[in-house]
């Protein structure tokens, strides 16, 4: 409690002015988890003299935040509630600015047999149906709301079934995956955190490509008539260099071991 209450009066006392050349983004967790931010914000820091604070959160998470004025800009993946987000006047633009797509991994071994199954319905119901666990992120992030459309078309409610095999870890993706790897269970991740996850143990991709797996990042920006902190050049600067054709080609030369970890929609922008 006492580190909460320390950390709630440093936000309150920071200063968003040009002054201190800083701005924050609210991020979804798997770009940090996946090491993109880290690799692309240092470009636009020494370009522009301004520092990039990363608040990284599951996405419903970071539009709460953002509601709140607790942050600069939104880097998000759930195009609904981003679009829900302005439409309701919290934000003025969004746009899209790369995206690559999720994958279900599990123990190499598979013991549910789900890597000659043809769509992620079939995957879904045949874990279900099985003796294996599966862990959810459970906390509203873009990433649990992807799996909560896969298994609502199948008619599935899991929470019916939590503490059976159903977990929910209610943590980001990289602690998600820690967990189903220490219990040798399933779980679904955005394609760039697994690839750049360290501690793969005996876990693998054991299904990927159906396209309702398809994961487009947005960047939104909020009203600066709700929150006066977002009245900014900075923010206006960054918006406007991380959807330019410099840093769009800077995340398309983003790889891991030779592979592409996220997709940029450059083709739609101007310089």
């Amino acid at each position: 409690m006492k580190i909460l209450l320390i950390f709630m009066l440093m936000l309150s006392n920071v200063s968003y002015g040009s002054d201190l050349n800083a701005i924050k983004l609210l991020s979804t967790t798997s770009t940090r988890d996946s090491g993109l931010l880290e690799y692309l914000l240092p470009f636009f820091q020494s370009k522009y003299n301004i520092q990039v604070q990363v608040i990284a959160l599951g996405t419903g998470q970071a539009l709460q935040a953002a509601k709140s004025c607790n942050g600069d800009i939104l880097l998000t993946h759930a195009l609904e509630l981003e679009n829900k987000f302005i439409l309701d006047g919290y934000g003025i633009s969004r746009d899209d600015l790369m995206y690559n797509d999720f994958v279900i991994i599990g123990p190499d071994n598979d013991p549910a047999d789900i890597q000659s199954l043809k769509n992620a319905s079939d995957v879904f119901r045949k874990i279900s149906t099985s003796s294996n666990l599966f862990i959810s992120r459970g906390d509203g992030s873009g990433t649990n709301i992807s799996e909560n459309n896969i298994w609502a078309l199948i008619k599935i409610n899991p929470i019916d079934f939590s503490g059976q095999w159903y977990l929910e870890a209610g943590q980001g993706m990289g602690s998600t995956i820690n967990i189903a790897i220490g219990k040798n269970a399933y779980t679904y991740t955005d394609r760039a955190t697994w690839l750049n996850f360290k501690n793969k143990a005996n876990h693998s991709i054991l299904f990927e490509g159906d396209p309702i797996m398809f994961n487009q990042y947005g960047l939104v920006r909020l009203d600066p008539d709700r929150c006066v902190n977002a009245n900014n050049r900075n923010i206006d600067l960054f918006y406007g260099w991380i959807i330019s054709k410099e840093a769009q080609f800077l995340i398309g030369e983003y790889m891991l071991n030779g592979t592409k970890l996220f997709i940029p929609n450059y083709h739609k922008y101007d310089d």
